[in-house]
């Protein structure tokens, strides 16, 4: 089975229906037939980002990740000492660029797992190699 990375910019966007890639995330959620990877520290970026959007938005925004946690093509890899320091050693290695600690982790996963796409617009991961679907 395929496998693509989802990032937090994939989320969001299913959440947001003023997002410019709101369509695009939506059709490719309800066509699916890859398993999503991500990460619990990509639910962090989600969530912190619907923080101070009140409290509707900070529902939906829990909702999804519990869908994303309880869905059988969704795989959800935790946080842990490993993924940071690997994550944190990408960062290190790449100071020219404008990659966060949670790129780089996601980038380690997508290495280890040997996972070529990501539900993202972000050009950080089209620098490493990475396909970007939105």
């Amino acid at each position: 089975m395929a496998r693509i990375f989802g990032d937090a910019f994939y989320y969001i966007a299913l959440l947001s229906p003023r997002d410019r890639a709101h369509e695009r995330a939506i059709r490719f959620a309800g066509n699916a037939s890859s398993e999503i990877v991500t990460t619990d520290a990509i639910f962090v970026e989600v969530l912190a980002f619907f923080a101070r959007a009140g409290p509707h938005a900070r529902a939906e925004a829990a909702g999804v990740v519990d869908d994303a946690r309880a869905h059988p093509m969704s795989v959800v890899l935790p946080q842990t000492r490993e993924l940071f320091d690997a994550g944190l050693d990408l960062y290190r290695r790449r100071l020219d660029k404008g990659y966060s600690l949670t790129d780089c982790m996601s980038m380690v996963i997508c290495r280890e797992l040997e996972i070529t796409e990501v539900l993202t617009h972000d050009q950080h991961f089209a620098q490493e190699g990475l396909s970007v679907l939105l």
